[in-house]
Parts: structure tokens; sequence; C-alpha cells
């Protein structure tokens, strides 16, 4: 193990699919941003939500649908998106799906009203 890095050579077959549910493990945790590996059974939804911080979602395999504020959009393997902070966003998997959130903190919301 090297406290200078974290390296996996592929996330596709890394971390249980469930048979039902969404599973959740963090990867990296530090000051200036969050790692989070979700791997979803066919079927299963996380439904909408928000997030205090911007985050970005790399869909590594499977297919399904992603909701970003009123818009909806077809999802697979390669997918990325970028969400700013409060943006109401939700997850709804066709097919087994594992999928990288990563978390930046730090970043001050802009004001509102400007």
């Amino acid at each position: 193990m090297n406290d200078a890095y974290i390296f996996h050579a592929s996330l596709e077959h890394e971390g249980e699919i469930p048979s039902n549910g969404i599973l959740s493990r963090t990867l990296q945790n530090d000051a200036r941003s969050k790692v989070i590996q979700f791997t979803f059974a066919p079927g299963t939804e996380l439904t909408a939500h928000t997030a205090p911080m911007p985050a970005t979602l790399y869909f590594v395999s499977g297919e399904g649908e992603l909701q970003l504020g009123p818009d909806t959009m077809p999802v697979a393997a390669g997918a990325f998106a970028y969400m700013t902070p409060k943006l109401e966003h939700a997850i709804r998997a066709k097919t087994q799906v594992v999928l990288l959130l990563t978390m930046i903190k730090g970043v001050e919301p802009p004001a509102s009203g400007k």
C-alpha cells in the first residue's frame, strides 16, 4: 500500500453488484474531494436529490437513465456529467450499473440573486 496514491486497474469488475438495491463504497476521501463507487442492481433507482457541492458522475458500465434538473437522458458506459451544487438529480439503472461519483469539497456556491 502506498500513502501517496490510490490505484484500481479496473473499477468495472471491482465492487460487488447487488442482486437488488444499491451498494456504495468510498474509494478516496480527503479535504478536497471524495470518490464513491456505486453499484446498482438492474431496475433500481436513486431517487431525486441534491448535493451541497459540485460533483461529477462517470458511468463505468451498464445502461440507465440520468435526470439532471428537468432533463432526463439515457446513459451507458463512458457517460460523464458535471453537476453544480444543489442541482436535483436521479439515476435509474436499466442493467447492472457501476458508477463513480466524485464530490468536490471546499467550493463556495455562487451567491443567490446574482
